[in-house]
């Protein structure tokens, strides 16, 4: 089992385990509930570069030559800049306009969200890839991680500060209440 920097291949992977962390958000953008769509929607946004969920800011965990898990993590200063080709899909796709919160900021990379495959749930491997990005970030460059945690999830947020996380405020995104936690 290895933990790699995602390529454009793993795009099919990494869309299907994104949609497992934030469906509803992504329904949310997309202005519907259409699994189909949102996939399609999120495989062409890994497939390219400088988006918010580029293969570039994604890394996966590999088993047997297959992805198993990713997480896609950005620098919170470039949230913008990575978003202007969100939005432009999503109006393209879906003649939509992109309404969002910042769920981030400069000052801290940003795990947008970490998924797992259903088969490997419960083995460990949403922690392991938490512990790859601790020291990745953390400990190798001397970055700030940050993360949102939903109020309605604590036994995330139980994990998140067993792992050294702490509560730095609340964020609200696509209108719920989130804890945002940072570790440095």
């Amino acid at each position: 089992m290895i933990i790699r920097k995602a390529t454009p291949q793993d795009s099919k992977e990494i869309a299907i385990y994104m949609m497992l962390a934030m469906e509803d958000i992504v329904y949310e953008f997309i202005g519907e509930k259409s699994t189909e769509k949102a996939l399609d929607f999120l495989r062409k946004l890994i497939t390219q570069k400088n988006n918010q969920y580029s293969y570039e800011n994604c890394y996966v965990i590999e088993d047997n030559s297959n992805v198993i898990a990713m997480a896609n993590v950005y620098n919170g200063a470039n949230l913008e800049d990575l978003r202007h080709p969100v939005a432009s899909l999503i109006k393209t796709m879906f003649n939509k306009s992109f309404q969002c919160e910042d769920e981030t900021q400069k000052g801290e990379f940003y795990i947008d969200c970490i998924g797992v495959n259903p088969n490997y749930q419960g083995k460990g491997l949403g922690s392991k890839m938490l512990y790859f990005l601790i020291d990745e970030y953390v400990y190798k460059q001397n970055e700030t991680l940050g993360l949102l945690v939903d109020k309605d999830n604590p036994n995330a947020k139980k994990l998140y500060l067993k792992l050294g996380f702490d509560i730095v405020g609340e964020k609200t995104l696509t209108g719920k209440k989130m804890e945002h936690l940072q570790i440095q």
